[in-house]
């Protein structure tokens, strides 16, 4: 298994490690609910080196991405994030990633772990096609570490590192700076629900940010969160994780991401797209909570009057609410709040309801 460069360090602080898409990752250090409420409450501190980075850049980088992404980046400004989706020919999600405009003709697509190396195919490929003049297409993963500070207090806790006042920047901005006098960029952003900043520095200086954090972090609460929590706090948050709630054979329009596709534009899969927007969807994903005891998993069956309907793609249980949550596919009959159906757990059926999303919404300060 890969390994990121804070494993020892997981492994010296009692993590239960895991086998996650390939990489020795923690799934916990104490408890997930535990990890889950503290970083709810305070904050937590994830390892997220597995993440992809993919530089584009060059003259033709603006033309060619808006070919193979679904979302327009006119009027993009650096120092801006934009979420997008990178479709196949069918329309089909084939990773939804982050898009950093660091400068003129410089982006930064940030990718799931599990799809990153297929992403870099198929940019190559497209490039290779031609058409877009100078592009430089650069996979940058093995040399930037990620972290994931997110919580209430998240940011208390990151401007004593940092030299600039954070408070300022906008969710979905990032900036380029310093965090303990290593060269950093940091966005507010995260996978959470809640708010906090996403810190890329030099992946050979990374654990020595990791533990400069979790040290200051002590006097507010902060904590090291494993893949456990971050399942559970991305669920309770409406967020879909890739692999289980979407892949090539879900389109935008079947999911949340119908506002990241801007048909006005041409665009690998726009054909298809435009062709799906004019019809309506044979299933949508929604959320639901249990009416009864039981946790729905990913994969179990969806079922109204007998007959069944769809998938659970999604499943937990929910620490902040104290219920049992999840995703799954319906047709869009069921789609609507108040609506009820049956989910297979095992040899029994229990009922779940339609509610809209997300399950949880922070409190603004």
């Amino acid at each position: 298994m890969n390994k990121t460069p804070l494993y020892n360090r997981h492994v010296a602080l009692g993590a239960r490690i895991i086998d996650f898409g390939g990489w020795a990752m923690p799934v916990q250090y104490s408890t997930v609910i535990e990890e889950h409420l503290s970083t709810r409450k305070a904050a937590g501190l994830f390892d997220i080196c597995h993440m992809g980075e993919i530089d584009v850049s060059g003259p033709g980088a603006v033309a060619f991405l808006q070919h193979v992404l679904t979302r327009d980046l006119t009027g993009q400004k650096p120092g801006q994030m934009k979420l997008s989706v990178l479709a196949n020919e069918a329309g089909g999600i084939m990773d939804d990633l982050t898009v950093y405009l660091f400068g003129e003709n410089h982006y930064r697509l940030v990718t799931n772990a599990a799809t990153k190396d297929k992403d870099l195919q198929w940019l190559l490929a497209v490039k290779a096609r031609g058409g877009f003049g100078d592009v430089e297409i650069a996979d940058r993963t093995a040399g930037i570490g990620k972290l994931d500070l997110q919580g209430p207090r998240a940011e208390e806790i990151l401007q004593t590192l940092v030299p600039v006042y954070l408070h300022p920047l906008k969710f979905y901005h990032f900036l380029e700076t310093e965090v303990s006098r290593v060269p950093a960029v940091v966005s507010r952003s995260g996978y959470t629900g809640e708010d906090g900043f996403e810190i890329y520095v030099p992946s050979e200086r990374v654990g020595e940010i990791w533990d400069r954090l979790l040290q200051v972090g002590v006097d507010y609460g902060l904590k090291p969160v494993g893949l456990g929590a971050r399942d559970t706090l991305r669920l309770e948050s409406g967020m879909m994780l890739y692999g289980n709630d979407m892949d090539e054979t879900v389109n935008p329009y079947e999911v949340v991401y119908g506002w990241v596709v801007d048909t006005e534009k041409d665009f690998i899969g726009a054909a298809a797209l435009r062709e799906q927007f004019a019809r309506e969807v044979k299933r949508k994903l929604v959320g639901f909570t249990m009416w009864e005891r039981g946790i729905a998993r990913h994969g179990y069956k969806v079922f109204k009057e007998g007959r069944e309907v769809g998938v659970v793609t999604s499943g937990t249980y929910s620490p902040t609410l104290g219920k049992a949550i999840g995703l799954a596919f319906v047709p869009p009959e069921l789609a609507k709040p108040v609506n009820t159906f049956d989910i297979q757990i095992r040899n029994n059926f229990a009922a779940a309801q339609v509610v809209p999303l997300p399950f949880h919404k922070r409190e603004r300060q």
